[in-house]
């Protein structure tokens, strides 16, 4: 993947795991990769886990001239950059995939200019994510390459050119997993709550979610793709079950709850990246 490169990983946490699980199985070795965090406990889990090289020291991790990844939470992005300053190698690339954190925070808390902004997404942790990014003019078009590379382990990958996405794909697709996670969970208590057995409505709920998303997506993808309410309609018969059950929701506000939930999420992304530096 980077020939005899070395990939560090900076914060050794889920997101982190699930990179390292995916550039594993695209052929990068082991031994060309070392990981950091705070905790001793963890290193050894991941070098137990993967055969990597795993530290305390964030520096170390660093310490490469290909591609570093910043895998930390926003909140403590800052004592990362000020641990980190003027200590990474001018032929290397930084991937952040902190929600928030801006390419100007990172390139000026860094004194790097070759930085990455990334978002992906929970599903990466089984190679089917989604991450949207985007870099500076600095980043050459060979290490884009190789920056797409290693988000493609998670799954899909898209490049954008205006920053600005990526605070609009962390509230769609980084907070998205949680809030079908949360329409699932709520659909299986319905289902038990009118009678049936939680282990057969969590198979139900589960099944009917994933055939419809991949019905879903075959449909929209096509070259005369179809509308996601021409899909809806097509189960819809007049004074049916499913006329009952949109009706309930649209009554219930639905729609506006969806529009809000995600418009926060959008508005605390930003809020993040100003409290970090950011304009």
């Amino acid at each position: 993947m980077f020939g005899n490169g070395t990939l560090g990983i900076v914060g050794s946490g889920r997101m982190a795991e699930a990179m390292i699980s995916g550039v594993l199985e695209k052929g990068l070795l082991p031994a060309q990769i070392i990981a950091s965090g705070p905790k001793q406990k963890r290193a050894d889990e991941l070098i137990k886990a993967y055969g990597i090289q795993a530290t305390t020291d964030n520096r170390v991790a660093a310490d490469t001239d290909v591609l570093v990844v910043l895998s930390t939470k926003p909140q403590t992005m800052r004592i990362v950059l000020n641990e980190l300053h003027g200590h990474i190698h001018k032929d290397a690339v930084v991937v952040s995939i902190a929600a928030g954190v801006r390419l100007e925070t990172l390139y000026s808390g860094l004194d790097h200019r070759t930085v990455v902004r990334a978002m992906p997404n929970t599903p990466g942790r089984i190679n089917m994510g989604f991450t949207m990014w985007t870099c500076t003019a600095e980043v050459t078009p060979e290490q884009r390459a190789k920056v797409a590379e290693l988000l493609g382990a998670l799954g899909k990958q898209r490049f954008v050119e205006e920053e600005k996405y990526l605070d609009m794909t962390t509230a769609t697709s980084g907070t998205g997993p949680a809030l079908v996670f949360m329409f699932m969970e709520a659909m299986i208590d319905a289902s038990v709550h009118i009678g049936m057995p939680r282990a057969l409505a969590e198979e139900t709920v589960i099944e009917t979610m994933l055939g419809s998303v991949l019905l879903a997506k075959g449909e929209i993808t096509k070259k005369d793709g179809r509308h996601l309410a021409q899909l809806r309609s097509e189960v819809t018969s007049p004074a049916g079950t499913t006329a009952a059950a949109i009706y309930a929701l649209e009554k219930a506000t639905f729609r506006t709850a969806v529009v809000d939930a995600l418009h926060a999420a959008h508005m605390r992304c930003i809020e993040l990246g100003k409290l970090l530096g950011g304009n």
